[in-house]
């Protein structure tokens, strides 16, 4: 009698492990579709929203769902770091100059020595890379460990811009997460990025009034190097490599495409013409007749 009972009690509570696993799936596959028709300049303040609701799955939905990036200072070295989910422990972030939490965090996760070590290349060099395409911007670099000799690394640039000419107020936002795996044939490493940009520009003036432009694109893109210090063929040189072939390809995606394609949407919808013109272009109208303008 007792296996039995024992038997149906672990039964039971299976089912409802399994029920309340299935619910949460649920209710993030349907967080995830309503953020994926909310308006991207709003991402923080629908994501807020949806926490607030289902706050049970807030971990898996920070790490789900990109956010435009913040900043923070470092108090020791006074200079500006990016937070995310990546360099996050608790209600705390990890600074990548001074490897220290804020607010302080005795037991906080930090890469081993030799990670640590390249991360601190990983931010000098990342800086440069980043001042080469853009104006001052800030950057942080984050490494983590893995399983089995593997690691993973998280390599952000945030730009904004006021004031500008024709855009009152913008932003740029790159998060490219990517993961190296030692090949098992020839010693080198299979690299893999995920690269998330977000764009947003604000143009206003007495002319065109205000308009708001945002949106993000993500990317997956893969490659393989063998590592020779020598040649200078580092683990830097190879994910560096593969993030800017990727960020490139990316910004032209949106220069050419997004931002062509709306430029030509919009200019399309333009006329000098007479509304009569306008509608017997439609084909709306006889091109025989003449169509007076409503009042």
């Amino acid at each position: 009698l007792f296996h039995r009972l024992r038997d149906r009690l672990l039964h039971t509570l299976w089912h409802i492990s399994q029920h309340t696993m299935s619910t949460s799936a649920s209710r993030v596959s349907a967080a995830l579709d309503i953020m994926m028709r909310m308006p991207p300049s709003r991402v923080e303040q629908s994501l807020s929203g949806i926490i607030g609701i289902t706050p049970g799955d807030a971990d898996e939905l920070l790490q789900r769902i990109d956010q435009p990036l913040q900043e923070q200072v470092d108090e020791e070295t006074g200079k500006k770091y990016l937070i995310c989910d990546y360099n996050r422990d608790g209600d705390s972030y990890r600074s990548p100059w001074s490897n220290k939490y804020d607010p302080p965090l005795e037991d906080g996760l930090v890469p081993p020595a030799v990670l640590r070590e390249l991360e601190v290349q990983a931010n000098n060099v990342f800086t440069s890379y980043a001042q080469a395409y853009f104006s001052n911007p800030i950057t942080s670099v984050y490494f983590w460990d893995l399983a089995d000799g593997a690691f993973a690394s998280c390599w952000l640039i945030k730009k904004e811009l006021s004031g500008g000419r024709f855009v009152k107020e913008g932003s740029w936002d790159s998060i490219h997460v990517v993961e190296a795996q030692p090949a098992k044939d020839d010693g080198g490493f299979n690299y893999k990025a995920t690269t998330t940009c977000m764009v947003s520009m604000t143009v206003e003036s007495a002319e065109l009034g205000s308009c708001n432009l945002s949106g993000s694109l993500i990317r997956e893109k893969s490659s393989r190097g063998v590592l020779d210090e020598s040649k200078g063929r580092t683990h830097i040189y190879h994910i560096g490599t593969l993030i800017e072939t990727l960020e490139n390809s990316m910004r032209e995606s949106i220069e050419g495409v997004y931002l062509g394609k709306t430029n030509a949407v919009i200019s399309s919808i333009h006329s000098t013409g007479g509304f009569g013109q306008r509608v017997n272009l439609l084909g709306l109208g006889s091109t025989k007749e003449k169509t007076k303008a409503p009042p």
